[in-house]
């Protein structure tokens, strides 16, 4: 915990400008602000579901996010030459790609409607869903690796090497209690827990649980797959070119990835993208990112469960 705390402590001493994190904190209020007064995710992109226009929306939405903060540290002198290398680009809008993929992804749809049964297709789509980052974040980040030379020494922090999540055990303990706290909220119980009965339970004579945890598992995965693109690709990637201002625009990028969460996560996602950046931007790792994120998620899909009876 202590090393963790001297990482944070020597990035915000060497990362932070006044001016800078002035402009992006006045942008993400309003951006935050915005969505949530008019409902733009919900209402604007959501409309184009099942299309690939909405895939454009998307690439637009968090490229304003990313390209916005990486202008404003230009502006304030921190980035350099970066914007001039053709590296940045190539990395930043293969990101930018593979969110917007990710993001308007809807052919498991047509998989389950030819391979499952109707009992089944709903639950298939759930799952299929959260496995569709195999092929829209870990397949392009593994041939971008591969091809785009000047690589990192690890598959963008996907490594065992030197990794130790024993300090992360206790920061997930430390969220227990806000986590149970969250439970009680409304906008929590509408959103969570992610997995909900179909009639695949019935149809396949499975127990209940085991249909849950197999959802669970692949909601899990997609977890990692955040964690591969947000803070492998654009911290530690992408810190071959700007260093240390590698945090601040995936910060900014990852609060946006949330437009459609409660407006709570949201807010609480800008400190935690910007310390899971940290944590992955000097480690060289992105296990420490993978425990918290997953271990909250799966905090908050059992605090949820344990309330389903009461409802």
């Amino acid at each position: 915990m202590r090393k963790l705390l001297v990482s944070l402590r020597e990035h915000v001493s060497t990362d932070f400008h006044p001016g800078l994190y002035g402009t992006v904190a006045v942008f993400l209020a309003v951006t935050i602000a915005a969505n949530y007064r008019f409902d733009f995710e919900d209402s604007v992109i959501d409309a184009y579901r099942g299309r690939e226009i909405r895939m454009l929306w998307y690439f637009l939405l968090y490229g304003v996010a990313y390209y916005f903060t990486v202008l404003a540290q230009a502006w304030f002198g921190q980035v350099g030459t970066a914007l001039r290398q053709r590296r940045f680009w190539l990395l930043s809008l293969a990101g930018m790609g593979m969110l917007a993929v990710d993001g308007g992804f809807y052919y498991h749809r047509w998989v389950a409607d030819r391979l499952f049964a109707a009992e089944v297709q709903p639950y298939a789509v759930k799952c299929l869903g959260q496995l569709n980052s195999l092929l829209t974040i870990l397949l392009p980040c593994a041939l971008l690796y591969r091809w785009s030379g000047h690589r990192p020494e690890s598959f963008y922090g996907l490594t065992t090497r030197g990794v130790n999540l024993r300090p992360y055990a206790g920061m997930l303990l430390g969220m227990v209690p806000l986590v149970a706290w969250a439970s009680f909220q409304p906008d929590f119980l509408l959103t969570y827990p992610s997995y909900q009965p179909t009639a695949a339970d019935p149809y396949l004579a499975t127990p209940p649980w085991v249909n849950a945890l197999g959802f669970e598992l692949a909601y899990g995965w997609d977890f990692v797959a955040t964690e591969l693109l947000f803070r492998g690709l654009l911290v530690i990637g992408l810190a071959q070119v700007l260093g240390n201002r590698a945090v601040l625009p995936m910060t900014v990028t990852y609060a946006f990835l949330h437009f459609g969460k409660p407006l709570g996560e949201t807010i609480g996602s800008v400190f935690g993208g910007y310390i899971l950046g940290v944590i992955a931007l000097y480690s060289r790792n992105i296990w420490g990112g993978v425990a918290l994120h997953l271990g909250v998620a799966w905090l908050m899909e059992l605090a949820a469960f344990l309330q389903l009876p009461f409802r």
